[in-house]
């Protein structure tokens, strides 16, 4: 089994399947190293960061271990499979619920527990994303075109957002909380990558994010809660507005019914009545 190009259905997730397929297959024994990110690239044709997203997406699986100057070993050539794919599938509002709600209990349970180093880390976090954000002066949510945005930019402040709410995570000193956003995030972001880069979902403005940072600080966790909603809303609300049209004929409002079926003119008053395609 060889490495191939990667497709056009999204380089991420091909490059994930192809890896996951060299492991489940044996091609890189457990305790082995695999190729380098350049080398793996080269072979499937795409940018050393989508290898490293998918190595970041199958070490967090527990199939491989990246070690800083050393290298990625192969930790397990079990493929986990089912609930990781049910996860990367799952529907986009899904996945922004389940960040909502694990973004609400870490701000509050760090708003209460959080220690000087917790802070710091926030900060930091907090500060890179500034940096990474062209927009950090707007108190307004923004939209990412990636056309308009330098190669990479958009790309770092994903990372730096998702640094910035685990580091938050890792203030609740729940270990399993933990566990599950780092795991979490990677779904995440690939999930809004994309949806964020056209322009479809507005990036909350670095003000709130800010202004959550301040809220942990002081120990209050409502406005901390209050802070993560705020962040959440802007995306919330365009999911909403892209998805109204899927909804709508499942979801007609007793008006739209009673339109539907009033008739056009008084022509039609002697006809047999009209049955629509769903029998009412």
């Amino acid at each position: 089994m060889s490495l191939q190009a990667a497709g056009r259905r999204s380089l991420v997730d091909d490059a994930i399947d192809q890896l996951r397929a060299q492991l489940t297959a044996g091609t890189w024994p457990v305790g082995s190293r695999i190729p380098s990110e350049s080398v793996i690239a080269e072979r499937l044709r795409v940018g050393r960061n989508t290898v490293r997203e998918a190595i970041r997406v199958l070490a967090h699986a527990g199939m491989l271990e990246s070690l800083q100057g050393d290298g990625t070993y192969v930790r397990s050539t079990t493929d986990p499979g089912d609930l990781i794919r049910q996860i990367e599938h799952a529907d986009l509002r899904d996945i922004f619920e389940m960040r909502r709600a694990l973004d609400v209990e870490a701000a509050r349970l760090a708003a209460q527990r959080r220690d000087v180093d917790d802070l710091l880390r926030i900060r930091t976090a907090l500060a890179g994303r500034g940096a990474a954000d062209g927009s950090a002066d707007s108190p307004e949510p923004h939209d990412f075109d990636r056309g308009d945005v330098p190669e990479g930019e958009l790309d770092d402040l994903v990372e730096c957002d998702v640094a910035f709410h685990t580091a938050i995570a890792v203030a609740s000193h729940n270990s399993a909380m933990v566990k599950t956003y780092q795991w979490f995030s990677d779904s995440l972001w690939r999930s809004i990558r994309t949806v964020v880069g056209d322009g479809t979902l507005p990036d909350a403005s670095h003000a709130l994010h800010v202004a959550l940072a301040d809220a942990i600080e002081a120990s209050d966790p409502d406005a901390a809660e209050a802070a993560v909603r705020q962040i959440l809303e802007p995306a919330v609300i365009a999911l909403d507005a892209l998805l109204a049209p899927r909804d709508q004929p499942r979801e007609r409002s007793p008006e739209h019914r009673q339109a539907h079926h009033r008739p056009h003119d008084r022509s039609n008053e002697h006809q047999p009545p009209h049955h629509s395609e769903h029998g009412a």
